[in-house]
């Protein structure tokens, strides 16, 4: 069965993903002043602005595994229909997204199954808890 890199339309653009991260008193403590000095509105702002600004330093790094592990920047989404036009084609998805991939809340574990070969997502997947666990196995 041939495999074809993932094709799929853009989604809306999703809520920001939530993360946890542990900092030091003083860390925190500095953050908070710069707060409290309205440098930032809060603690988040800082630290978005600087997960930004490190990312902008390594912009030409990423760029270049971006393009070296041919991932698509960005959101994608798979729905039922797009996935039962790969299988009527005989046909298999490497589904690779920086960014958000979802798979719909139309798509069976066995659609899912049958249409991805493998997927890897840096960034988030969003699907239901069956389809993940389906393609648990496939996931890199």
């Amino acid at each position: 069965m041939p495999r074809k890199p993932a094709l799929a339309q853009p989604a809306a653009r999703p809520a920001d993903e939530k993360i946890t991260i542990n900092l030091g008193c003083v860390d925190l403590g500095q953050i908070d002043l710069l707060v409290q000095e309205g440098f930032y509105a809060n603690r988040t702002d800082l630290i978005r602005t600087a997960v930004r600004n490190q990312l902008g330093a390594h912009h030409d790094a990423l760029r270049q595994a971006i393009a070296r592990r041919m991932l698509v920047l960005g959101i994608q989404h798979f729905d039922a229909a797009q996935l039962q036009a790969v299988r009527d084609a005989g046909e298999q998805l490497d589904i690779r997204v920086l960014g958000l991939a979802t798979v719909g809340r139309d798509v069976t574990p066995e659609l899912a199954l049958a249409t991805i070969a493998s997927i890897t997502v840096l960034g988030a997947l969003h699907a239901s808890p069956e389809v993940k666990a389906a393609l648990q196995g496939r996931l890199r």
